[in-house]
């Protein structure tokens, strides 16, 4: 690691990368600058020879994973203000979902506003059992900013996300389980133990075919399905040429690991 942060702590262990939100007596409130720090952080774990092969977002201290965007920060915007910062915040989760590798949201608390499209941005997404977790922008007056009346709808049906977005009401995680909001609900103390377990998992398999199904299942969502079918056949085709379909498949044959190299 090369970057300092003011507002993020990021770690690397072995091919997993882990950051977490760090303005705890804040509850971890996304403010511009840790905006900014974040895509630094994506772009310095996510990208280059040395990239990892998961993410895992979490937050510090005990209540919050992201409590929402600094409304103090927002409070005197203007428009044009307003919406450069919400262009900071599409840059960072534009950023998430383009990355070649997995990025695992371990919402540990509160995931209100900001935090919960954080969240909505990430590959998956699990949380603990006092997370609590919506979009209240409404009641500020205002819409989600940073993709949550896009990337909600996607996730659970138009009028599951209409409820959550136009009454503001926070779920408590069980009900985020059961709408399909998250993946799984762990106790406190073993969220992110389990993530970290995914990602292990996830990078022991071929970097460039998670890299690959992940950008076919973001881009074939917006276009029909016979051109989506046809992204993947291009795919599956291209994979044929690298040295990690090779040996993947002589592993296979071995009955061994694989030992992949990203090429």
């Amino acid at each position: 690691m090369t970057a300092t942060y003011e507002t993020l702590l990021v770690e690397r262990e072995g091919p997993i990368g882990i950051i977490s939100f760090n303005r705890p007596k804040a509850l971890n409130a996304l403010n511009a600058m840790m905006l900014r720090e974040l895509t630094l952080a994506l772009r310095e774990l996510g990208e280059g020879a040395d990239a990892v092969r998961a993410i895992i977002l979490t937050g510090s201290g005990e209540k919050a994973f992201v409590a929402g965007a600094d409304i103090a920060e927002m409070a005197p915007m203007g428009a044009w203000a307003g919406r450069e910062f919400s262009q900071l915040g599409h840059i960072a989760t534009a950023l998430m979902e383009a990355l070649p590798c997995a990025m695992i949201a371990a919402i540990n608390g509160f995931a209100l506003g900001g935090g919960l499209e954080m969240a909505l941005a990430c590959d998956l997404i699990y949380c603990s059992e006092n997370a609590r977790l919506g979009q209240p922008e409404v009641n500020l007056g205002v819409v989600p900013g940073f993709g949550g009346s896009q990337r909600l709808p996607r996730l659970l049906g138009k009028m599951r996300a209409k409820e959550l977005l136009f009454t503001g009401d926070m779920i408590d995680a069980k009900k985020a389980h059961e709408i399909g909001l998250v993946l799984d609900v762990l106790p406190k103390d073993q969220l992110l133990a389990h993530c970290k377990n995914v990602a292990q998992k996830i990078a022991t398999k071929g970097p460039l075919a998670i890299a690959r199904v992940k950008q076919l299942v973001e881009h074939g969502a917006d276009v029909p399905l016979r051109d989506a079918n046809h992204q993947e056949c291009d795919t599956f085709g291209l994979l044929f040429d690298t040295d990690d379909r090779r040996e993947g498949m002589r592993a296979f044959v071995e009955k061994r690991p694989a030992t992949f190299t990203r090429k």
